[in-house]
C-alpha cells in the first residue's frame, strides 16, 4: 500500500465513521479489523490498547454526564422531548464507538508506514508543496513543545509551586502550570519563526526536498481498499438518509 492510498482510505473511513450509526459502525469496525490484520498484523493490537486507554475514561465521563446527570440524549433536548436514560446511553455508545474507531484506524495506518520517516512519508504525498511545508514545520515543533513542557514543569517544582506527586497543591496551582507551559511554548515557537528559520533559510532549503519528482501511482491494493471503503461509506450515507439503525 502506498502513502497516498493510505491517506485516501483513512479519510474515507473517518468521514464515514462520523456519519455512521450502530450498524454502520459495526461494518466499519469489521473493515478496520480486516485492514489491520492484512496490512499490519499482530502489532495492531497495540493500537487497540492505546485507543481503549484513551476512550474508556472519556466514555465513563460521558456516561456520568449524559446518563446520570442529564438523563436524555441531545436529540431529545433539541426536539423538546422527555427522552430517557436509554436514549442517552445509546448516544454515548455511538459517540464513543466513533471516536474509538477513528483513533484505531489512524494508529493502524501509522503502523503500516512505520518504515518511512515522517519526512519521507510527506514527500511522497500528492499535495501542494505549501501544505507539505506547513506539516513538516509543525511536526518539527513537537519536540520543541515537549521540551517546553519539561522546562516549565521542572521550574515550577523547583520553585515549590507544584509537587512531583499527586497533591492538593497541584490541584490548586494547576492553572499556573498550564499558563507557564503555554507561555514557554509560544516563546519557543516565536523564536523559531522570527529568528531561527529565516537565519538558516529553512523554507528555501525545504521546498526542493518536498517536491516529488516522480509521483508514486496508486497500487492495485490501494484501489481495493479505497473502493471497498467508498462502497461502505455510500451505504452508510444511504442508511443515514433513510433512517436505518
Amino acid at each position: 500500500m502506498t502513502p497516498n492510498g493510505g491517506v485516501i482510505f483513512i479519510a474515507i473511513v473517518v468521514l464515514a465513521a462520523m456519519m455512521a450509526r450502530i450498524s454502520g459502525l459495526v461494518v466499519l469496525g469489521a473493515l478496520t479489523a480486516l485492514f489491520a490484520a492484512i496490512e499490519v498484523g499482530a502489532p495492531a493490537l497495540v493500537a487497540l490498547r492505546r485507543a481503549a486507554i484513551l476512550m474508556v475514561p472519556l466514555a465513563l465521563f460521558m456516561v456520568v454526564v449524559w446518563v446520570g446527570v442529564v438523563g436524555r440524549a441531545p436529540a431529545d433536548i433539541a426536539a423538546d422531548q422527555p427522552g430517557s436514560r436509554m436514549s442517552a446511553l445509546a448516544y454515548v455508545t455511538i459517540v464513543s464507538a466513533r471516536l474509538f474507531l477513528i483513533v484505531v484506524i489512524v494508529q493502524v495506518a501509522g503502523m503500516r508506514f512505520i518504515n518511512l520517516t515522517p519526512l519521507q512519508f510527506i514527500r511522497i504525498l500528492r499535495a501542494p508543496v505549501a501544505l507539505k511545508r506547513v506539516v513538516v514545520l509543525t511536526l518539527s515543533l513537537v519536540e520543541t513543545l515537549e521540551q517546553s513542557v519539561d522546562r516549565a514543569h521542572t521550574a515550577l517544582i523547583a520553585s515549590g509551586v507544584i509537587t512531583r506527586r499527586v497533591s492538593l497543591r497541584n490541584f490548586l496551582n494547576g492553572w499556573v502550570l498550564v499558563q507557564t507551559v503555554w507561555l514557554t511554548a509560544i516563546t519557543s515557537v516565536t523564536g523559531r519563526m522570527r529568528d531561527k528559520w529565516p537565519t538558516e533559510n529553512t523554507l528555501s532549503l525545504l521546498d526542493p526536498l518536498l517536491t516529488e519528482q516522480k509521483p508514486q501511482p496508486l497500487s492495485v491494493r490501494d484501489w481495493i481498499w479505497i473502493l471497498g471503503a467508498g462502497a461502505l461509506a455510500a451505504g452508510i450515507v444511504w442508511a443515514d438518509l433513510y433512517g436505518a439503525p
